[in-house]
């Protein structure tokens, strides 16, 4: 190959820009940022061609017309470039194919509250089915930020602030998606969500240990485990020095101590923002070359910089990352002779039942009733009456785009094209209500809106509720990008109250109604907000984190209880906005304290949920006292349905590590298990975790896992301790290598011995 054939091959081609011209740009400063760069595949592509990026997800396309289109693209290529070379394609996936009329799946931080690993496994393969049915090799996703300020907007896009569970959930993910033959990409590798003040793109100040035991183990596990196929670099400078640029993460950690051994694609323009937003760079070409010299092989969306390199690089730089481009092309079967870029037109189908039918369980699961006081479900108050008269209020009660996040197809493209269709059958709220409570009469009211101070709307909403057995209230918030919602990329929130005049809403609808009315708040949002008022004035509270299209109907069976709710929250739901950031992972000084007249505590802790049965956890027990520091604590618990209906609990081992050589997390998950219960039915949950759970960065900067004592506990949640029992790790400090075992096995024993202790 020709230099400038090395060089097209580690470039992707955005045609249309990115920009829609409707409303802005679906990527950070896409039209500034291609400059006058050709966008049309014959202008651009004479030299053959690394990527293609988002044909399907940039604009309202036909999936049989745009798979037609693809289709021609590659022959183009095949027959115009010298050497023949397809072009691997990639798209968004995070909550399913952002393409139009693809299964819309629930956010995230959803698959975060379900703590269900293998429906997020399934839903992954799911969404590679959907996307190499349309010809598509490659997806954005998934997410593996470690919340660390609920300001900030892409809050939504992750998984927990707990860095092994989003460990375990992504690396599901990974497994799903590339168990249909689409190569999963995580991002955004590293320290994207440490950002100072929660702003999107700021500056990031985290310490090596930091790094180490919270951010950066998500990641090693998605690569070890997973066996992921490709990074994204971060958009993030951590301590002034850019991701983009830095080999000691992109290349020494990621490549050479952890193995990788997939391609590092640049988030959008990242390696351009070096001159633009970093100003480590003195121009384009610069950039180019300190990116590519750190590890980036593939400059997304286009080829601003890498194009622009001439003689910048070394020869060897070029084929170090052509390499591992055409050995992914290989792996895809891309350079296989007689490859073909047809897909079978008549078997696309972007929505099929069986997807539907994951993204409905998937949001059942994840629905997190926060507070009852036993007004729900309403049809054991026999609110399902022909009598009955329920009042549904608030500005995401009617709105099906209320359901999904920043990252699906209808609040990331479609909400710029005003007045084309979802071409998805999505039902709103109030829409599933109706089905669910046949025999009610509902009266809607939509109050206000999400933003905005227009309280115009508040007087019919009272009236309704005035007159009503029982008040539903939907808040939330709106989805959108860079400032056009409240919730999403660049919609980051100076307040964590809820956006606009929500709250002032529900408070009046509170003020208005006679005590004994109930008044259940459901909130649709991408982040946690600061409620604590809603939660001592309302009847109950339900939580769901952008369920998706399924998941009206799944709001609507918990409220019915025809769903028994399930779901735990992934991150605490905080106080105010001044305990950010914050963390249920801190050390004792980052908790309340008399010395600050701050209250950090949240109002709802990590973990948090309720049902409509009860569970009692009891007889926690490990098979060893001690245990060595490079081995694995076996600890079970039996677990008992005392309530009067079946019901699904989340089993938590927590563990306290009172004394260690650096500060350490005031408590911390170790293990987790779904379990389904029937009433008064016990079974004793076993963990097998291993040591590295534990580990830490000591004082020499090494990351070990030291002997001492450490108490496991076992509760509802990361605050409540229902039984304890203590070990003690052995032997000199273990360090941590890549051959220690990352994951939990876990083990559900449903004899009828459940109760007896283990031998």
């Amino acid at each position: 190959m020709t230099r400038e054939e090395k060089l097209y091959q580690l470039v992707g081609l955005w045609e249309g820009r990115g920009g829609t011209g409707e409303g802005g740009d679906v990527a950070p400063m896409a039209d500034a940022m291609q400059g006058d760069a050709p966008d049309s595949l014959t202008g651009y592509a004479v030299h053959g061609l690394g990527q293609l990026t988002r044909v399907f997800g940039t604009a309202p396309v036909d999936a049989v017309e745009g798979a037609r289109g693809l289709t021609e693209k590659q022959r183009w290529l095949q027959q115009t470039s010298r050497h023949g070379i397809p072009a691997l394609v990639h798209e968004e996936c995070l909550t399913g194919l952002a393409a139009w009329g693809a299964t819309t799946f629930p956010a995230p931080l959803s698959w975060g509250a379900s703590f269900d690993e293998q429906l997020v496994e399934r839903m992954g393969a799911a969404i590679g089915e959907s996307m190499r049915s349309l010809g598509v090799h490659q997806g954005l996703a998934p997410v593996l930020d470690v919340i660390r300020d609920a300001r900030w907007g892409r809050v939504e896009e992750c998984i927990s602030e707990d860095p092994h569970l989003v460990g375990e959930v992504a690396t599901a993910y990974v497994r799903g998606i590339q168990s249909a033959g689409v190569v999963a990409t995580l991002k955004h590798f590293v320290g994207y969500s440490n950002s100072r003040a929660g702003r999107n793109l700021a500056p990031v100040h985290a310490g090596p240990r930091e790094l180490a035991d919270v951010l950066l183990v998500p990641f090693e596990m998605a690569v070890l485990d997973g066996g992921v196929g490709s990074v994204m670099n971060s958009y993030a400078e951590i301590d002034g020095l850019p991701v983009a640029a830095d080999a000691s993460l992109l290349t020494e950690l990621l490549r050479e101590r952890w193995g990788f051994q997939g391609t590092v694609v640049a988030d959008y323009f990242s390696v351009a923002f070096l001159q633009t937003l970093h100003g480590v760079a003195a121009d384009v070409a610069d950039a180019g070359a300190q990116a590519l010299d750190a590890g980036i092989d593939v400059e997304l969306p286009t080829g601003v910089a890498y194009l622009a390199l001439a003689d910048a690089v070394s020869e060897e730089l070029v084929d170090r990352a052509l390499r591992r481009v055409l050995t992914q092309k290989a792996a895809l079967g891309l350079l296989d002779a007689g490859w073909d870029p047809a897909v079978d037109l008549d078997a696309i189908d972007l929505d099929p039942p069986a997807h539907r039918d994951l993204a409905r369980q998937l949001a059942e699961e994840s629905v997190v009733l926060l507070s009852s006081d036993g007004s729900l479900p309403l049809g054991d108050s026999g609110a399902t009456t022909a009598a009955t008269r329920i009042a549904v209020l608030g500005p995401n009660a009617d709105d099906p785009s209320a359901l999904f996040g920043c990252y699906s197809f209808a609040n990331h493209v479609l909400a710029q094209h005003p007045g084309t269709p979802m071409r998805l059958r999505v039902n709103s709220v109030l829409d599933a209500l109706r089905s669910e409570l046949e025999g009610a009469e509902l009266v809607y009211a939509r109050g206000c809106d999400v933003e905005g101070g227009d309280t115009s709307g508040f007087g019919a909403a009272v009236d309704a509720a005035r007159g009503a057995d029982a008040v539903v209230v939907v808040l939330g918030d709106r989805a959108g990008l860079f400032g056009r919602g409240t919730s999403g990329e660049g919609c980051d929130a100076e307040s964590l109250d809820l956006p606009g005049v929500q709250q002032e809403l529900l408070d009046a609808v509170l003020d208005g109604v006679e005590p004994s009315t109930p008044v259940v708040l459901v909130m649709l949002t991408g982040r946690p907000y600061a409620v604590a008022s809603a939660l001592e004035r309302c009847s109950a509270v339900v939580q769901a984190f952008f369920p998706g299209q399924e998941g009206a109907g799944a709001i609507a069976g918990v409220l019915s209880g025809r769903v028994n709710p399930s779901g735990r929250l992934p991150v605490t739901l905080p106080r105010s906005v001044g305990a950010q950031p914050y963390s249920y992972l801190h050390p004792i000084l980052g908790g309340a304290s008399s010395v600050s007249n701050i209250a950090t505590e949240p109002v709802r802790p990590f973990g948090h949920g309720l049902s409509y049965t009860t569970f009692e956890r009891s007889d926690l027990q490990v098979e060893s006292a001690r245990v060595d520091t490079g081995g694995s604590i076996v600890a079970s618990v039996v677990v008992t349905n005392t309530g009067r209906r079946a019901g699904t609990d989340v089993v938590q081992l927590y563990g306290h590590d009172p004394v260690a050589s650096v500060t350490r997390p005031v408590t911390q998950l170790l293990a987790h298990a779904r379990v389904t219960l029937e009433p008064e039915a016990s079974v004793r949950v076993r963990f097998d975790v291993p040591t590295r759970r534990l580990a830490l960065t000591d004082r020499r900067g090494v990351r070990v896992v030291e002997p001492g004592a450490v108490q496991l506990r076992v509760g509802p949640d990361a605050e409540r301790v229902e039984v304890t029992v203590h070990v003690e790790l052995v032997g000199d400090p273990h360090v941590v290598t890549v051959s220690d075992r990352r994951t939990v096995l876990t083990t559900v024993l449903t004899t009828q011995n459940a109760l007896e202790p283990l031998d």
